[in-house]
């Protein structure tokens, strides 16, 4: 016996909907977490590029 014979049209129409919902909602928080995080993650490492660029000027300077 299959599924659709056991909880009819409706109980797949249901299942069908729950996992949409579940599978756009793990779509959506994914692209929040890379909106939000990546920022996080690059302004510090311009800070640090800005910093090494900052010394090899320095060095080439006193040369």
């Amino acid at each position: 016996m299959n599924d659709l014979e056991s909880h009819s049209v409706l109980g797949t129409l249901w299942a069908a909907l729950g996992m949409t919902a579940y599978y756009m909602a793990l779509v959506w928080i994914n692209t929040l977490l890379g909106l939000f995080l990546t920022p996080l993650f690059l302004i510090p490492l311009t800070w640090l590029q800005d910093r090494v660029a900052a010394g090899r000027n320095r060095g080439a300077v006193a040369r």
